[in-house]
């Protein structure tokens, strides 16, 4: 079998499903994110991350990820919205394919619906992260990822 082909056992082999890469329907089992954000000399910087899909149902079609606003990934987004994501664990271990995409800080109500899918996704550690989050006086920024293509 090919890669970026997945078949059910229960279906006959002649039955073939195609991953569609360019969306983000391969991600939504996971837990972290590795999002890799560029620097000036364009030398990519890989950091492990929360992210919840939207829509919740299905295949998302956006992705949204919180950070510091002081953060170096908020700082290259900003200066640079070309991202690449991919599966990965905790640690960063890559565990699937890396997707092209465009990152952007969001704000206002969209910016308030993605808080709102994280903290669903990651209950109860979320909320205890922002509440320990609230001592520092930082500001947060959620981003909005969107695929390439």
């Amino acid at each position: 079998m090919s890669p970026g082909i997945a078949t059910n056992s229960r279906i006959a082999a002649s039955n073939y499903v195609m991953v569609d890469t360019s969306t983000f329907a391969a991600l939504q089992s996971n837990k972290y994110l590795n999002l890799e954000s560029f620097r000036k000399n364009g030398q990519g910087v890989r950091t492990p991350v929360w992210f919840a899909g939207d829509p919740v149902s299905g295949p998302p079609q956006k992705l949204y990820v919180y950070s510091e606003g002081d953060s170096g990934k908020a700082k290259r987004i900003r200066r640079n919205s070309r991202v690449r994501i991919a599966p990965c664990d905790m640690r960063g271990k890559v565990v699937g394919d890396w997707i092209d995409a465009r990152a952007e800080i969001v704000k206002h109500e969209e910016a308030g619906y993605g808080e709102r899918l994280l903290n669903a996704k990651y209950k109860p550690w979320k909320q205890l992260f922002d509440f320990f989050a609230k001592f520092k006086r930082r500001e947060g920024v959620i981003f909005a990822i969107d695929p390439v293509g």
